[in-house]
């Protein structure tokens, strides 16, 4: 189950987070006001500082059953309160969009900086053939990206399994423990708090070789279909 949890987690936060920052980057790259760009910049960045203990506080406070707003909101539509951390069914979804909120603008930042890279020409040869935005985002930003989206989403998979700890164990609570327990958490508690060093010690290793796999597996089938490998 702890194997599974981590599993899941890992994958919904991988699909979820990944092209979100893709999307954004070409949005803002395709913004012609430069006041507007660099404020939703400003604003999407801005979350990367919040600290884990403040962004879990904010999840806690925002998602109250009583106090709330989310709930008051809910409950001003004609819905019922819901109580959002003592639910396992909202666990993973509460875990991942904060996550992806947090570092949507942060990892953008690279693809943003790739995009300034593509020649000016081709846009404008674009315009002449009188293709649409949409046609140049498909057949030049895209592909100009490509290699960076391939090779970071090689690095990504290659940490499948570590999944952070101090955002986790703070969410975590009695309620939630069957969806929310993954390896971090329980290394800790068996490993740190009982004085089972070896045990932790014995997962950690379990942890990299799977990473490591991952990391193998992926790259490989990216050298073989789009030529691009990061070992």
């Amino acid at each position: 189950t702890i194997i599974k949890n981590t599993f899941l987690l890992s994958l919904y936060y991988l699909f979820a987070s990944f092209p979100i920052p893709i999307v954004l980057a070409i949005c803002l790259n395709e913004c012609r006001s430069n006041k507007f760009k660099k404020f939703t910049q400003m604003i999407t960045y801005m979350p990367y500082f919040i600290s884990t203990v403040v962004l879990v506080s904010m999840i806690i406070q925002f998602t109250d059953i009583s106090t709330g707003f989310i709930n008051q909101i809910i409950v001003a539509l004609g819905g019922e309160a819901t109580n959002f951390m003592g639910n396992v069914n909202y666990f993973r979804s509460l875990y991942v969009w904060t996550g992806v909120w947090q570092t949507m603008g942060y990892s953008a930042i690279v693809y943003l900086a790739a995009l300034t890279g593509v020649p000016v020409e081709l846009y404008e040869a674009a315009k002449v053939d009188g293709a649409s935005k949409l046609r140049r985002i498909f057949s030049i930003d895209i592909p100009y990206i490509a290699p960076t989206i391939i090779t970071l989403f090689i690095l990504n998979t290659g940490s499948i399994l570590s999944i952070g700890f101090e955002k986790i164990y703070l969410m975590q609570n009695s309620i939630n423990t069957p969806v929310s327990e993954v390896i971090s958490t329980y290394v800790y508690k068996i490993g740190v708090l009982q004085f089972n060093y070896s045990f932790s010690t014995a997962v950690g290793l379990f942890n990299s070789l799977v990473n490591l796999f991952m990391l193998l597996f992926v790259n490989t089938v990216s050298n073989r279909i789009s030529k691009i490998s990061v070992l």
